[in-house]
């Protein structure tokens, strides 16, 4: 197993149709132990599949069959926002926790023969930073080892718009990991191209952005995503207004995600995988 990979179990709320066997619930017909009813055996010529008793009690004399689905993968994708904001560095770094996820997601589907794919974007999708879905997951600890070092330029996070195109027509689980910095409009219209799949807002903040600011002094910021350069005069009152600037966004994140039913998961303390695994049972039904 990978350094950076803490494994975690997730669930899927939907019937994969997947036709690669797996672990999740599925509507391809198949030797799994997923009843789902008989039909004759002229449709469905597998003898070994046959119900004596049914048959044996049928007035026409037809020979029926037990019908069962399979249990097939489900594709994980991890779809990483690499714009400037991504490169803060406070309390945590926060490439380095996406690189934690990222392992982590390529193990633990990995642990259960899901395929996984890696998605990273800053104002567009970059080639370099995409790995198509596979079972073998060598390349996704690579990219993780890659990530955890990596510092963006400065730039935006416009390419999430692009994200849909590079994931399967099958239903997947997309686990979207940002700092979501970006305008809730753009956010807004990328959940819309996203909604055939699962999404699950990973949201990378550190306290040191808003609360661990001095209440007073001079201090130089640079925009992380644009470069331009700022001298603040620091007051209590000017300490207040961004401490609830993030409290604003952080409620209109949660309303935008909410109306598309998928509850963030706010990450400020370190990524916990444990924690991870809550959220699924707590928010998804299998």
């Amino acid at each position: 197993m990978n350094e950076l990979a803490k494994e975690f179990s997730y669930q899927i709320g939907w019937r994969s149709r997947g036709r690669h066997p797996g672990r999740h619930a599925s509507a391809q017909r198949g030797l799994g132990m997923d009843f789902v009813g008989h039909a004759p055996l002229i449709s469905y010529p597998d003898p070994r599949r046959i119900d004596l008793r049914l048959s044996l009690r049928d007035p026409m004399e037809q020979v029926y069959v037990r019908i069962y689905n399979q249990r097939s993968a489900v594709p994980v994708f991890v779809a990483c926002d690499l714009s400037g904001s991504m490169g803060f560095s406070g309390h945590f770094n926060k490439l380095r926790i996406a690189a934690e996820i990222t392992a982590s997601a390529a193990q633990s589907a990995s642990r259960i023969n899901d395929p996984f794919g890696f998605i990273g974007f800053d104002e567009e999708v970059r080639d370099a930073w995409v790995i198509p879905a596979s079972t073998r997951v060598q390349a996704a600890y690579l990219l993780a080892e890659q990530l955890q070092d990596y510092r963006p330029p400065h730039v935006g996070g416009a390419g999430i718009l692009q994200v849909s195109r590079y994931l399967p027509r099958e239903r997947a689980l997309v686990l979207l990991v940002s700092d979501f910095h970006m305008p809730l409009e753009a956010l807004e219209e990328a959940l819309v191209s996203m909604q055939r799949h699962h999404i699950v807002p990973i949201v990378l903040w550190d306290a040191a952005e808003y609360s661990a600011i001095p209440e007073f002094g001079l201090t130089h910021v640079t925009d992380s995503e644009t470069g331009e350069k700022r001298t603040l005069m620091l007051r209590k009152s000017t300490h207040a207004r961004i401490q609830a600037a993030f409290a604003e966004r952080h409620a209109a994140l949660d309303a935008l995600f909410m109306r598309f039913d998928v509850p963030p998961f706010f990450i400020e303390q370190g990524f916990d995988a444990d924690a991870l695994t809550e959220y699924f049972y707590q928010f998804v039904t299998a």
